[in-house]
């Protein structure tokens, strides 16, 4: 079966589709954050309007037993609320930020939940003058719903310590991503025990609020991570046309299907894709779209580094596949400037691809890599250079005489030197994450303020 082939460079006419497409609903970081705030403190609003009532060393630990468990269960819902995938948060926050959220989130619920119990059985013991390990035993034991409240904090501590970095990168990326299942188990369980407290067994308008919090996040998580995936493979009927090779260890998957317009993708963005392949159906892996998406075809472009990517050169045209998306913030809606700068390095030049053909304005890349082969869709970046006007540096840090690149150190001096007027720029990057640490430090010393520097990483 024959793919689809890309026109080499559709640059205006791609321009111009990106131009009338409606734009996208995006929330914003600070207006998130502000509403996580303002919930925060509605859910403990009870807590503190008792504070003056206090009194006594047990009375004072019992309270603040209560406001950190209160704390604990709202940002469990947040946590939650955060990873269901919401196209609004995805294209506006960005997917990475979003996770990065989500990571130090985690840690400061676990914080939270262990200094409840901490204060809770401070509490039992000083009220009922047993000792430290019988009074914690009772606790856990009689307590209203407190042996589900342990087994969940053991839970949420548990996938706390895979997704430890030095741990996950022991760890496939399918067992970890699937581990996290465990969540949904630890926040059921310790939710019956948040009904039992004080603040909601005893409160109408603050039960009334909780069970709106968790029922709309329980909504938002069914639709958007369940049924709007399967929606979208019947709709859609994606399979794969052609696979391509680009290099030894890169190859370009080709995806037809039926209304593919109605994806609404934009370049910079990116799908989980699950091919419906032996050894691939049961994980669903990010890859950003390396060509603008239009009615006819989808393209991804992935190097091989483990079991999935690396599987994706053995596919056979017409295998199913199901795509979750478009997620990522990585699009010309963050460009403030009319200069645009694209760093790429590796295959991290797809989803960079896409935007140099499509992004308004004037637009320079530099794509870096180790070794000439590793330059991918080369062909492609000249056509479209060719047709815009745009201008590419390809650096090579192995310079075999072929590549007509050269070697260009990250350094501050460097790029400044290279980029006239960098400081003006807007500049999206992406590629491996050392590549991309030291260029973005690199650019800051070139003078480019942090918001204007775009980085969005699979790495979460």
């Amino acid at each position: 079966m024959k793919g689809p082939a890309p026109a080499p460079a559709p640059g205006t006419r791609a321009r111009r589709r990106a131009a009338v497409r409606p734009p996208a609903r995006r929330a914003r970081p600070f207006p998130v954050l502000a509403l996580v705030c303002a919930g925060a403190v509605a859910a403990t609003a009870t807590c503190w309007s008792d504070l003056t009532s206090v009194s006594g060393v047990a009375g004072a630990l019992a309270w603040a037993g209560r406001l950190t468990g209160m704390l604990a269960g709202y940002a469990c819902a947040v946590l939650l609320g955060l990873m269901a995938r919401v196209p609004a948060l995805d294209r506006g926050v960005g997917t990475d930020r979003l996770a990065r959220w989500h990571a130090t989130g985690g840690r400061h619920t676990i914080a939270l939940s262990a200094a409840h119990m901490l204060f809770a059985v401070a509490a039992h013991v000083a009220r009922s003058g047993t000792g430290v390990f019988e009074g914690t035993a009772g606790l856990i034991l009689d307590g209203p719903a407190m042996l589900e409240a342990t087994v969940a904090l053991l839970l949420l501590t548990g996938v706390a310590v895979v997704s430890v970095r030095e741990v996950r990168r022991r760890m496939r990326y399918e067992i970890w991503h699937y581990l996290h299942f465990i969540t949904y188990g630890a926040v059921f369980l310790g939710f019956g025990h948040q009904l039992t407290g004080p603040d909601l067994a005893g409160g109408v308008v603050m039960r009334v609020f909780w069970y709106a919090l968790y029922a709309s996040v329980v909504a938002l998580l069914v639709w958007y991570r369940f049924l709007t995936p399967v929606h979208r493979a019947l709709r859609h009927r994606l399979r794969v046309a052609e696979v391509r090779r680009e290099s030894s260890t890169v190859v370009s998957v080709y995806l037809t299907g039926e209304h593919l317009d109605e994806l609404g993708a934009e370049p910079g963005q990116f799908f989980r894709w699950r091919f419906l392949a032996p050894g691939m159906w049961w994980t669903a892996n990010p890859y950003s779209l390396s060509a603008p998406a239009n009615s006819r075809f989808l393209r991804i472009t992935v190097k091989g580094v483990g079991d999935h990517s690396g599987a994706l050169a053995g596919l056979r045209p017409g295998t199913r596949v199901w795509a979750e998306g478009p997620y990522g913030a990585l699009t010309a809606a963050r460009r403030r400037r009319p200069q645009v700068l694209l760093v790429g390095g590796g295959v991290g030049i797809s989803p960079l691809r896409a935007l140099f053909e499509t992004l308004p304005g004037e637009v320079t890349l530099v794509y870096m890599a180790r070794r000439d082969e590793e330059l991918i869709l080369r062909d492609e970046l000249d056509a479209i250079a060719a047709v815009r006007g745009a201008t590419i540096h390809y650096t090579v840090d192995e310079l075999t005489g072929s590549s007509g690149g050269r070697s260009v150190p990250l350094t501050g001096r460097a790029l400044r030197a290279l980029i006239p007027g960098l400081a003006v720029h807007d500049v999206y990057l992406c590629g491996p994450s050392g590549m991309t640490v030291a260029a973005r430090h690199a650019l800051r010393r070139a003078g480019v303020p942090g918001r204007r520097i775009h980085v969005e990483s699979f790495d979460f």
